[in-house]
């Protein structure tokens, strides 16, 4: 009977990988920047939310792929912006109201992307 060999899953889910195959190998690099969804598969969602003292941020939600692709693109839009913001909980926060330049700079660098909100 062959031993089980079990393996830590270090994907954001955490857990256990279980395998009674012997030549089992965890792949180290999952959700790499080569395993990453491609542009053309990520489908933002824009929004423009207004915060207390008639204060807006636009906020890009809807990244499927590794956080370190997020932060890439998160950065290339607030240098794109000329503004502040930040990148948590799975979201892009630009300070003010820049839906238009993150659209056409979406729409450049081929990624899919639709206007939501009032």
């Amino acid at each position: 009977m062959p031993k089980l060999k079990h393996f830590l899953n270090n994907n954001n889910e955490g857990g256990m990988v279980y395998s009674t195959n012997p030549d089992f190998k965890l792949n180290e690099d999952e959700g790499s920047e080569s395993d990453d969804e491609g542009p053309a598969k990520q489908d933002f969602r824009i929004h423009l939310i207004r915060y207390k003292g008639n204060k807006v941020a636009t906020v890009l939600r809807g990244y499927m792929g590794h956080p370190a692709g997020l932060e890439e693109i998160g950065k290339m839009l607030k240098q794109k912006c000329g503004s502040g913001g930040t990148v948590k909980d799975w979201e892009i926060i630009i300070q003010g109201d820049h839906r238009q330049t993150v659209a056409t700079t979406l729409e450049k660098e081929g990624h899919k992307y639709k206007f939501a909100g009032g």
